[in-house]
């Protein structure tokens, strides 16, 4: 009886997984919102601009209202251009996990470093 089972089985399995073996896998990038490493997603590739931009603004708006020196708003513009740069690098062929986290980690630095710049109240760099 167990022998016919089986039996019966192995061709009905075999129907399920044949289409599933038949897919390539490997058939160039995927857009995707899931969040995978390694799939594009336009979902994070927009978020890290829209930081970027969001932060050029901040810094000039610092500047406008005095919050900062020029001096300091050059040293500023000038990381968050170095963050742009690589964010076009990497940009290029889609934007992993591990690289739209050490994006965001720049634009956090390029943040905090604005917020000090407004906290000094020398309005100079040293």
């Amino acid at each position: 009886m167990k022998k016919l089972i089986l039996a019966a089985l192995v061709p009905a399995t075999m129907a399920v997984a044949a289409p599933a073996m038949a897919q390539n896998w490997n058939d160039g990038p995927r857009w995707s919102g899931r969040g995978e490493a390694g799939w594009m997603t336009p979902g994070r590739d927009q978020a890290i601009r829209n930081d970027i931009n969001r932060l050029r603004m901040q810094i000039d708006r610092a500047q406008r209202n005095r919050a900062i020196s020029p001096r300091e708003a050059m040293g500023l513009r000038r990381q968050a251009s170095v963050v742009q740069t690589q964010y076009r690098m990497y940009a290029r062929d889609g934007l992993s996990r591990n690289e739209v986290r050490w994006l965001a980690s720049r634009v956090n630095d390029v943040r905090m470093n604005l917020h000090m710049e407004r906290a000094d109240w020398d309005r100079d760099r040293w």
